[in-house]
């Protein structure tokens, strides 16, 4: 019996210009995209960006952060900064402490959108909360594989965290920042363990909070002896 080949797994389409160029063509003016990176990591900053690509200028094979390796991200992030408009925001471990990771992820993406050189008339934010801008606000799930702006300041987010957290690792040697970037793997779990966390380890999340709580001391045995005398 000869069995059929299976069809070949079709290739994801790149995120594309489409929904910024039905913008344009409706008379709109800049359009911005805006995404984060570190929402998950237990150590280290979050930081969002926005950007605004020329539509004559833009670079070639932009992608979801995710889908590239570090080596190309990095050329990319040189690109997108050489021909578009770009603004970064950093919310740091005390505001993530202070306000929780959401609304710190939030605050970060809507200033960078804010603090653009000039104000765009739309904006696009990867997931599935609007943020507080001075323009139109559209949350796309999944739009950093579906919108090339949003992917755009996906790369450039990113890069500037990993670029952020190789510093990181120069002052505190020893926890890996460098290679896995403040996520919880198995490497970083080993040396919070080891070493403790440092200041810029995230206080509240399950696994740095668990290894500050006070060891708790074992209840105390009646074992109906006379208590000793105090002189």
């Amino acid at each position: 019996m000869i069995r059929s080949a299976k069809p070949a797994a079709k290739k994801a389409k790149p995120p594309s210009f489409k929904r910024e160029r039905a913008l344009i063509k409706n008379g709109a003016g800049l359009i911005a995209g805006c995404d984060e990176a570190g929402r998950g990591p237990l150590a280290g900053p979050v930081v969002a960006a926005a950007v605004v690509l020329d539509p004559k200028r833009i670079p070639k094979g932009i992608d979801d952060s995710k889908k590239l390796t570090r080596e190309r991200r990095e050329e990319l992030f040189d690109e997108i900064c050489a021909s578009a408009a770009v603004s970064v925001t950093v919310a740091s471990v005390a505001r993530i402490e202070r306000d929780n990771i959401l609304r710190a992820s939030l605050w970060a993406l809507a200033r960078s959108v804010n603090a653009l050189p000039e104000r765009p008339t739309h904006v696009f934010v990867d997931g599935r909360d609007k943020i507080d801008v001075r323009c139109e606000c559209q949350a796309v799930i999944g739009g950093d594989a579906l919108v090339v702006s949003i992917a755009a300041a996906s790369i450039v987010a990113k890069v500037a965290r990993d670029r952020l957290m190789c510093q990181l690792a120069l002052d505190h040697p020893g926890y890996g920042f460098e290679s896995h970037m403040g996520y919880g793997v198995p490497v970083h779990l080993e040396a919070l363990r080891r070493l403790g966390p440092t200041v810029h380890h995230r206080r509240l999340f399950a696994p740095v909070a668990a290894l500050l709580q006070p060891a708790v001391p074992p209840p105390e045995l009646d074992l109906g002896l006379p208590l000793p005398s105090v002189a």
